[in-house]
């Protein structure tokens, strides 16, 4: 399925080296009007070629709106929206098709689609699909901004290199507004320095390395979310792990609490006469899969990049013989920093989806 949502439904086509890429978006209030600048901006995070650390794939990523506005504004109808892609080489994937490439799709694909499946740049598989995904959080994330929602993530590891966590307690819109001026978004820019040369580092050797997106949430009410299997943490985990490369999505402290006693992982309960916060936000801003009203921390791992140049072994599936696989074309070291918008995107539209079912920030 290339559905996500309930009451807000986004359906993604197309495939990497197809003539285009879009989505159609279902559920969104008629007359809201959409910064198309700030959205731009949002979709030059996530295209490729833009830095010294992506793939030198050059692609616009200029969307064109089919359906769904009139005179700027939302009108109740879809949003259709397509981005042709421009800068594709075909001829580099020539021949995968019988040797998949390990850590891809290409095996699983062919088991399922025959020969009927797009091994061009992925196909229906790639990370491409993800620019028109930003397309429809980019306007999801200006909508929960008129409710007072802000949404914005941060590197938080590049291979071995941390950047400095924030107090899940303390996070708050200043602190992301700052975050997202960042062209590089890690809190402690000499870790960003380091990141950046830890990727350097991969490309060099002719290799790659994942990381570590933790997303936050802050301006949230509390008691969005339905218990059991339709909690928060629920329905982020099942889109975030829609992203391609995500290898594991946890909340708050995530899988360090198996490690903490009950007193050190216990978030106290306090109020100052008229709301109920906590002292400290270990849980990520969810309990019970329903939000407490402390900020949402969402943390998302994305594995190294499949493609590396080194020749790798693989199977030939015409011969059913081992054989060895260099692979072609050009493709990010780490995916990590053009991850960061989509790891926003997909929060702000299950955000948006959830709050829309209960219609809380209507009323």
């Amino acid at each position: 399925m290339n559905t996500l949502g309930h009451k807000l439904r986004v359906t993604v086509f197309g495939q990497s080296h197809a003539p285009a890429i879009g989505c159609v978006v279902e559920g969104l209030p008629a007359g809201f009007a959409p910064d198309m600048d700030r959205l731009a901006a949002f979709l030059a995070r996530r295209a490729p070629g833009r830095t010294a650390w992506s793939t030198p794939r050059q692609e616009s990523d200029a969307p064109e709106i089919l359906s769904g506005l009139v005179e700027g504004r939302t009108c109740g109808a879809p949003v259709c929206a397509v981005i042709r892609n421009g800068d594709q080489r075909s001829r580099d994937y020539e021949g995968l098709r019988r040797t998949p490439r390990p850590s891809h799709a290409d095996y699983t694909a062919w088991v399922k689609y025959g020969e009927s499946y797009d091994i061009r740049g992925g196909g229906q598989f790639s990370g491409r699909l993800t620019a028109p995904l930003c397309f429809a959080g980019a306007l999801a994330l200006q909508l929960l901004e008129e409710r007072g929602i802000t949404v914005a993530a941060h590197i938080g590891q590049i291979g071995g290199v941390y950047d400095e966590a924030p107090d899940f307690a303390a996070v708050d819109r200043e602190t992301l507004k700052a975050l997202l001026a960042r062209p590089f978004p890690a809190f402690r820019e000499d870790a960003g320095v380091a990141m950046r040369q830890e990727i350097e580092r991969a490309r060099m050797d002719a290799d790659s390395v994942g990381g570590l997106v933790r997303c936050f949430a802050v301006g949230l009410p509390a008691g969005v979310g339905e218990p059991m299997f339709e909690g928060v943490e629920n329905r982020l985990a099942g889109a975030l792990f829609g992203i391609p490369a995500v290898r594991g999505v946890s909340f708050g402290d995530g899988f360090a609490a198996a490690g903490m006693r009950g007193s050190e992982h216990n978030d106290p309960f306090v109020t100052d006469g008229t709301t109920v916060s906590t002292r400290t936000n270990h849980a990520g801003g969810v309990l019970g899969g329903i939000t407490t009203g402390m900020p949402l921390v969402v943390n998302v791992a994305f594995k190294p990049t499949a493609s590396i140049p080194r020749e790798q072994d693989t199977v030939d599936l015409k011969t059913m013989k081992n054989t060895r696989l260099t692979i072609h074309g050009r493709h990010d070291p780490c995916i990590v920093s053009r991850a960061v918008p989509v790891v926003e995107a997909v929060t702000a539209l299950t955000l948006l989806d959830m709050m829309l079912e209960e219609e809380r920030q209507w009323n």
